[in-house]
């Protein structure tokens, strides 16, 4: 597929009789995710740097279905937790395309995995503090090892989601190489490993160089190994009007930085693999007039697409019901009781009704795996569509498995 489709998908792509039929069908709210889209994103990706290794951050979407799609693309799965390894191996990844990074990893993360990787000799683990190195070992692990560094500089759209220069991620970048030297002792060395943030413009890619830079200076001094890692964050478009990323460009930004090095350039990309794959579908239930704007309410809150509450997320909303009605200023909010429950502000939309199905854009990457039940409300339900048609990939939850855990619970306790 030459060129992986077009670089970006507006919520204006979208087929809208398609999108109403699916909210007639399944209900609202309701995730829509193109597993079309996530196999154009993941094939642009491998053209932009076809000599590095691609993994996904599984953390943007761990939906089984994406995986499969993921998998089938020859993507690999760069995992942040337990749970996220677990999911990548019942999707059939098998062990050599499993990378665990672990950040501060629970202890039982840590006997999960290595236990996974007793079966799975191939998995790698990635680890970003020499005491987590401590810990595998007592647990017996001797396997293929990689060493987060910090290489002291960051970039992300938000500061929350800025990595790279965080005293939290990695090992101080001056210290690698002599824990490298001592882990090599006991472990197979393969990789160093950094992450800039999330959400990574081309306008200024100068964080990103220099990111790399380190790391290429890194994996000269270190030597001898089997990748050198920096990290993924590549941006998508959320606003209509900003361009789409330059892929190409900032592949050979990533080489340049580089340099030569005697290992191969890996690249761990998550939000450019889902993002505009995927749409939140949502009724209007409230029309409120209000000084100078109308009030919006939907069934869709912050529990449902948590990212306008934790990052100030822009997504471009559509009304599919009444696309060519007459505009208004609205605030678009949720049922949840917070002043953050708002997904926007200040928005011109078609003059809503009760009963619209509204549209939210770009809902692919960190919407259903940010979603809670916080207000002990039940999550939506997900639709991927595929070349065969669309199919139910996730059930709506109900309020009985919301109390599900606790019904359990009291079951076990003795009289």
């Amino acid at each position: 597929m030459s060129g992986g489709g077009p670089a970006v998908r507006r919520l204006s792509d979208w087929d809208r009789e398609h999108l109403l039929s699916l909210a007639d069908e399944f209900g609202s709210p309701l995730y829509v995710t193109d597993l079309r889209r996530v196999r154009e994103n993941c094939h642009r990706l491998r053209e932009a740097f076809p000599e590095a290794h691609v993994s996904y951050a599984v953390k943007a979407h761990a939906g089984r279905a994406v995986l499969e799609t993921v998998r089938e693309a020859a993507v690999d799965a760069e995992c942040a937790s337990a749970g996220e390894v677990e999911r990548a191996l019942d999707a059939g990844f098998p062990g050599e395309r499993v990378r665990y990074t672990a950040v501060n990893p629970p202890d039982a993360d840590l006997d999960h995995v290595v236990s996974r990787w007793e079966s799975n000799p191939e998995m790698t683990v990635t680890v970003g503090a020499a005491d987590t190195i401590d810990r595998l070992r007592e647990r017996g692990f001797d396997g293929r090892l990689c060493l987060r560094a910090n290489p002291g500089v960051g970039a992300g759209h938000h500061e929350k989601v800025t990595t790279g220069g965080h005293a939290k991620f990695g090992i101080p970048i001056d210290r690698v190489p002599d824990i490298a030297a001592d882990a090599r002792d006991e472990f197979d060395l393969v990789g160093v490993h950094a992450h800039a943030g999330s959400g990574i413009s081309g306008d200024d890619l100068s964080a990103h160089r220099e990111l790399v830079r380190r790391m290429g200076d890194l994996a000269r001094e270190v030597g001898d190994l089997e990748f050198v890692d920096v990290g993924g964050g590549f941006g998508v478009p959320y606003r209509e009007d900003e361009p789409p990323l330059d892929l190409d460009a900032v592949a050979d930004a990533t080489r340049e930085a580089l340099g030569e090095v005697d290992a191969q350039l890996a690249i761990e990309p998550g939000r450019y693999v889902v993002a505009d794959a995927g749409v939140l579908l949502s009724r209007v239930n409230t029309v409120k007039e209000a000084p100078e704007t109308t009030v919006v309410g939907i069934d869709a809150g912050m529990t449902t697409l948590l990212r306008p509450a934790m990052y100030d997320a822009y997504h471009a909303i559509s009304n599919l019901s009444r696309p060519d009605a007459d505009p208004v200023s609205t605030i678009v909010a949720g049922p949840v009781c917070e002043t953050s429950d708002v997904f926007a502000d200040g928005r011109e939309l078609p003059d809503p009704e009760r009963g619209d199905c509204l549209a939210l854009g770009n809902a692919g990457a960190y919407g259903y795996e940010m979603a809670s039940t916080y207000n002990s409300r039940p999550r939506p339900p997900e639709v991927v569509l595929d070349a065969d048609g669309h199919r139910l990939a996730r059930r709506r939850e109900t309020l009985d498995d919301v109390t599900a855990l606790e019904r359990t619970a009291s079951e076990h306790i003795p009289n």
